[in-house]
This record gives C-alpha cells, sequence and structure tokens, in this order.
C-alpha cells in the first residue's frame, strides 16, 4: 500500500502540496483526482523519490521509495511517456530497464504481448504514435511484475479500445490484490475505473472516500418525465421546494420529490406518464461541485469569451 503522512512540498513560497494524509489501499483501483495546479502529479513524484518532501513522509509497502533494493519489481510507475530513447526500438528499451534488476528477456516478451506491442517491438520508439507510448509506458510499468502501480494519465492518447483495454487491465490488477493509484482527467472513465477516490484541491485532501459516496454527495437527484398531460403535471407538482423544467417532447425535468412520489401524484390524478426515469449526479457533477473553488488557473465566462471573440 502506498502511505503519506502530512506530506509537504513547497517551491519557494508556494506550497504545491499542504500536508496531506492518505492511504492507498491494496486490491482496489484509487483515482487521484484534482485541478491543474492541484498537486497531483508533484504528489506522484514524491511517492516514487523524483522530489524531496519538504515536510512529512510518504512510504511505499512500508518503505521510502529509495530505500527499495529493486524498486522495478515493487513499484510499477508511470508518469511521463515520453521518458524513453527515442533511438532504441520498444523492445530494446523494455530490455535496458529489465537488465537493471535482473528480469529475464522472457518478460519483456510477456508485457510486450500483453500491452499490443508486438507487430512494433523492433521499431524506434521515436516514430510511435501518442498511443502506442502510452502501451510502451504501461508495459514499463508492469515489466517487475510489480505489487504497487502508478501511472499517470495511462489512457492519453488511447483510441476507444486502448481504453477499455486499460479499464479492464486496472480492474483485474486491483482483484489480483495489487494497489492501483492512477490520475486522469476523463471524469467519466475515472467512474468506471475507480473503486476509491482521493481528490486534491490547492495541494488539500478535499475529498478520500468510494466513488459511489463521492457522487451521492453531489446533490438533488433529477427525474425525467414524459407525459402528453405535461403541463398539467408541472402544475400538480409545483410546490415551493421543488424545481420543475420543460424540455421537449413533452418532458419535464423534476428535481425536489423522487420519482416514486411523483408517480403516486401522477397516477391519484389520473395522468398518463410515458417516461419515469431517476437521473442521478455523475462524477462530473461531484468533481466539479468540490473543486468549484479550489481551481487556480480558471478560463473565462461566457461574457469574457464574447467580448473575446469580437
Amino acid at each position: 500500500m502506498i502511505q503519506a503522512q502530512s506530506l509537504t512540498k513547497r517551491y519557494g513560497s508556494k506550497t504545491a502540496v499542504d500536508a496531506v494524509d492518505f492511504t492507498v489501499q491494496p486490491g482496489k483501483v484509487t483515482g487521484l483526482l484534482g485541478p491543474n495546479g492541484a498537486g497531483k502529479s508533484t504528489t506522484m513524484r514524491m511517492i516514487v523519490g523524483l522530489d524531496q518532501p519538504s515536510a512529512g513522509s510518504v512510504t511505499v509497502n512500508g518503505k521510502p521509495y529509495r530505500e527499495h533494493a529493486a524498486p522495478l519489481r515493487e513499484v510499477g510507475v508511470l508518469l511521463d511517456a515520453k521518458a524513453v530513447h527515442t533511438g532504441r526500438s520498444a523492445r530494446n528499451h523494455l530490455l535496458a530497464m529489465a537488465a537493471t534488476h535482473g528480469i529475464p528477456a522472457g518478460r519483456v516478451d510477456e508485457v510486450i504481448e500483453l500491452t499490443g506491442l508486438a507487430s512494433v517491438a523492433r521499431k524506434r520508439v521515436g516514430g510511435f504514435s501518442l498511443g502506442m507510448g502510452q502501451r510502451l509506458g504501461i508495459a514499463a510499468a508492469l515489466l517487475g511484475d510489480p505489487a504497487v502501480l502508478i501511472l499517470d494519465e495511462p489512457v492519453n492518447g488511447l483510441d476507444p479500445e486502448g481504453v477499455q483495454w486499460v479499464r479492464r487491465l486496472m480492474r483485474h490488477l486491483a482483484a489480483e490484490g495489487r494497489t492501483v493509484l492512477l490520475s486522469s482527467h476523463l471524469m467519466s472513465e475515472m467512474a468506471l475505473t475507480a473503486d476509491h477516490l482521493i481528490m486534491l484541491g490547492r495541494g488539500r485532501v478535499i475529498a478520500d472516500a468510494p466513488v459511489a459516496d463521492i457522487i451521492g454527495g453531489a446533490g438533488s437527484n433529477t427525474v425525467r418525465v414524459r407525459s402528453p398531460q405535461a403541463t398539467r403535471l408541472a402544475t400538480l407538482l409545483a410546490q415551493p421546494d421543488v424545481t420543475v423544467t420543460a424540455g421537449e417532447q413533452d418532458t419535464l425535468e423534476v428535481t425536489g420529490i423522487s420519482a416514486v412520489e411523483i408517480g403516486e401524484q401522477a397516477a391519484g390524478a389520473g395522468i398518463v406518464l410515458h417516461e419515469l426515469t431517476g437521473i442521478g449526479a455523475s462524477l462530473e457533477d461531484a468533481y466539479m461541485a468540490l473543486t468549484q473553488n479550489e481551481v487556480e488557473y480558471r478560463t473565462g465566462g461566457s461574457a469574457e469569451l464574447q467580448e473575446a471573440a469580437r
């Protein structure tokens, strides 16, 4: 597992990571989320010893990363898929890494096959697409068959088949009892992949909970109702704490009242319903709600965009 205690990183007067505490547990896919500048990459770099904490500590399987005698066998890392000698072939790059830990060439061939690189394994990395570079980075992370995996934006540049493959792979590795920490800006993908989320904002932990709990706390759910008597239904449902918004094709979106209550009221009034669908909050909704005051680099609103376009 990965454990951080009062982990802090300062760059001069700038505090990038501010006394964070968290535990990334085995057997789960844990997502690390946050706006740009929230401290995600700095946190990952401190976990694997690329940045020295200004205060606090972080350990992997009970030790700081640098104290592991064979780190590739403990931790698989993908932080920058471009950090590869572009003149080498994919296979030679992996063979060079394997040689540092006494990993046999057979394992290199295994991860090449696993990541779909067999057809390009002997081609120079400099000619790889972004997606193929990501696959090579994942192959390197898996090379030592580690118990812990740390992946920064692993689906960046992958096609839909590749994204689905990464999702299945991460969940399979977690099911084997490994510790999996990954970051991504793709909320829809994180909702499908992660079991638990650690959310950072301005260097601090603003949420640390299962995905379902974070989504469940995002606010009131919406119910979509479709009826040929939509106008009458909207009048029936009108209450101070209920919001009814008219949509297209006799459709209403209702908040502040459950689907069960809407159905019962409609039945009591003899109103025919053609659709009654609960629309739960999404991870994106929860993320936006939690980080709305934590965004360091904020784009202009619609008024500013319109002015800029003139």
